[in-house]
């Protein structure tokens, strides 16, 4: 028979057990309380379930292993938070920096804090020693500094998102390490510099969107080996010289936008043959006449190449395309009868041309 002691010591054992079994390793809390108190949140308060020693059950936006019980994931984007409170007022706003201490949770998988737009600071350094890091999406908020330059420490990297933020510098050379990155969005930021010459080597990429920074220098050739690249978004940069021809002989890119940059020269044959249904090349320098290459693989969801130095006719294979469905010439310098084929776009898709006639705008002159 136990004694009253012995029945008190085995009820202290076993409650010690299960409050350790329920419990995150000590340093993880002291990393995810760093976290907590250099975010504010005021209008509802979502770090208030973070408490108690177990960060694995009933802390918002925190996921752990379920073998290790290691903190896997951290998630808070601001619209799956309105989504789960049913608020039917428009989002709060959290302010605040991310705290180098998240970098002392090792075992990270994920790190999604999006759409806050008043979280600032620089990316924490050490968010790339994180070996086991998937998904960083940073997206929608007031980040500023500059992209890791060790960024591609991350071999397992497979998203990285930092859009719609201030983030400054260039892309590191590192970022071309990431060999297992499907998505890249670096759109709406005040990145500079060059666009890496070794780009082509991330060849699991499907999503490359540059667009709305400060890029400039030559688009590398080595993009067009990016066999699975199947939307390319450079628009709004100051990219400078030719559009490669080799862009036009990817398998699967059925998106290309390079509008409102610097590119000069001749529009690449090749690119009126390929698989590219959304093609917008406007606002540029293009000179030189349409390519005549229209023909039974050219299906154009979207073809823009408005606002550049286009002249002469438009091409009469274009009569041959699979599909055409909004076009935009206008702002050329182009001259000739507008093809049949054409007549269900309106007049502002070819006003501002040299000569141009016929539906929808005026009748050519019978010579």
């Amino acid at each position: 028979m136990f004694s009253a002691l012995t029945a008190l010591l085995l009820l202290t054992i076993i409650t010690t057990v299960t409050s350790t079994v329920n419990s995150c390793l000590p340093s993880e809390l002291k990393a995810l309380e760093a976290i907590k108190s250099s975010l504010r949140e005021p209008n509802d308060g979502i770090f208030n379930s973070w408490t108690g020693t177990d960060c694995c059950h009933n802390w918002f936006g925190v996921s752990c292993d379920e073998n290790t019980r290691r903190v896997a994931d951290i998630n808070l984007r601001a619209g799956t938070l309105y989504t789960t409170f049913e608020k039917e007022r428009k989002p709060g706003y959290m302010t605040g920096q991310i705290s180098p201490e998240i970098c002392k949770l090792t075992q990270l998988s994920s790190i999604t804090i999006t759409d806050w737009n008043g979280i600032s600071g620089e990316i924490p350094r050490c968010i790339s020693s994180l070996s086991f890091l998937r998904i960083i999406d940073l997206a929608g908020n007031h980040f500023s500094g500059n992209i890791p330059s060790d960024i591609g420490n991350l071999r397992h990297l497979n998203r990285l998102s930092i859009a719609d933020n201030v983030i400054t510098g260039g892309i590191p050379r590192s970022l071309t390490n990431l060999t297992s990155l499907t998505h890249l969005d670096i759109r709406n930021n005040r990145i500079s510099g060059y666009i890496p010459m070794g780009f082509g080597r991330l060849q699991y990429l499907g999503r490359a969107l540059l667009s709305g920074n400060q890029l400039h220098g030559p688009i590398p050739d080595s993009i067009s080996r990016i066999k699975r690249l199947s939307d390319l978004d450079l628009s709004r940069n100051q990219l400078s010289g030719p559009i490669p021809e080799s862009l036009g002989s990817m398998s699967v890119l059925g998106t290309l936008k390079l509008d409102t940059n610097k590119l000069s020269g001749m529009i690449p044959t090749s690119l009126f043959g390929s698989g590219i249904s959304d093609l917008n090349l406007s606002h540029n320098l293009l000179e030189g006449d349409i390519p005549d290459a229209f023909g039974g693989r050219s299906y154009f969801t979207s073809l823009d190449i408005s606002y550049n130095n286009l002249k002469g006719p438009i091409p009469k294979s274009i009569s041959s395309a699979a599909y055409i469905g909004y076009m935009d010439l206008s702002h050329n310098h182009l001259c000739g009868p507008i093809p049949k084929v054409l007549d269900h776009l309106d007049a502002s898709s070819f006003e501002v041309n040299n000569c141009l006639c016929g539906k929808p705008l005026e009748a050519c002159k019978k010579k």
